[in-house]
């Protein structure tokens, strides 16, 4: 039977992304909550109920699962309002703007025992499928180190709605490109090697567009087995460059992904082991948006799934230490 989903804030990543995902997992999207009349305006344009408050959404709408992908500030307030009709909710990362509200939501969801997941698409992509199972055949031999490059140009007034650029907002982002790309990594990380990070180091930069919050940054630590793990995260990167690779070296070969990173199906896996160099197949179709739609789904009807309050407020706890210090030597 289909799910009915409803979606807190109705802007460029739930419309163009999640949306289609739903639909192609099999789902439906029956109603959205959004306080732009704009926003309302193109969701009952696309055939979906549109309300002007989370509160009557969930009182009139009659959804059976939530999304939230409002600006990062107002995520614990609408998982706290999720969780009092006990609705499971897929949060958009990061859990949110400050550590002390991301222990909200964790608080929350304990008290409510409500089905509860961060929205890391990346562990839900299918090349990175592909690739955490190469690594538990040995296909590398023991992981070594894990390298992200993630990149985008994010300039003061980027906005894919017309509307203000929140992500360049210190209070609605709780920072800039790091906590919005950098906790995709470090996630990804833990799902290949199936064990989390552990140290971690951030170096921030301010460097090329005029606005108060971090347009690049490098993250360096390691996981709890000891692999090294460095990200070079950017709003800095131009499109047409070369942006997004992920490489996991083992004692025995090296995995490397290019253009898997990001919201979109595709991409590349090659396997090199010696001198011989392999592509790695993998379901080029599939978005990782449609694929985490359907984990979540599955996951609120009982069936077993990898979501963890848990695991992500351990990952939210460990980066905020790291980031609070690098906004210090910023």
């Amino acid at each position: 039977m289909a799910r009915r989903w409803g979606f807190s804030g109705y802007g460029w990543v739930a419309r163009d992304f999640m949306r289609p995902a739903i639909d192609a997992s099999g789902d439906i999207l029956v109603a959205i909550a959004d306080p732009s009349e704009a926003a309302r305006r193109r969701a009952e344009a696309d055939g979906v109920a549109a309300f002007a408050t989370l509160d009557a959404m969930l009182q009139r709408a009659g959804c059976d699962i939530l999304y939230v992908a409002t600006p990062n500030h107002r995520h614990a307030e609408a998982v706290r309002g999720i969780a009092g009709y006990g609705l499971p909710v897929l949060c958009e990362k990061p859990m949110a703007a400050t550590l002390a509200d991301a222990e909200t939501i964790a608080a929350t969801v304990a008290a409510s025992g409500i089905v509860y997941g961060t929205a890391f698409d990346q562990r839900h992509h299918p090349a990175h499928a592909a690739m955490r199972q190469q690594i538990r055949a040995g296909a590398i031999g023991k992981p070594v180190a894990v390298r992200i490059v993630y990149g985008c140009w994010v300039g003061p007034q980027w906005s894919p709605t017309g509307t203000d650029n929140w992500r360049a907002d210190p209070k609605a982002a709780g920072g800039g490109a790091v906590i919005d790309l950098s906790l995709h990594g470090l996630d990804l990380v833990q799902f290949l090697l199936g064990e989390p990070v552990s140290r971690l180091h951030i170096t921030l930069q301010r460097h090329i567009h005029a606005y108060a919050v971090d347009d690049g940054g490098v993250l360096t630590g390691r996981t709890a087995g000891g692999v090294l793990v460095s990200s070079h995260v950017a709003y800095n990167t131009p499109e047409k460059l070369p942006r997004r690779r992920l490489e996991v070296l083992g004692a025995a070969g090296l995995l490397v992904a290019t253009d898997t990173m990001g919201q979109t199906a595709g991409g590349s896996v090659t396997l090199q082991q010696g001198d011989t160099v392999a592509n790695v197949p993998f379901d080029t179709e599939r978005s990782p948006f449609a694929a985490q739609a359907q984990a979540f789904a599955d996951a609120t009807l009982g069936r077993p799934h990898d979501f963890s309050v848990e695991r992500d407020i351990g990952l939210m706890r460990l980066f905020d230490a790291a980031y609070q210090e690098a906004r210090r030597c910023l």
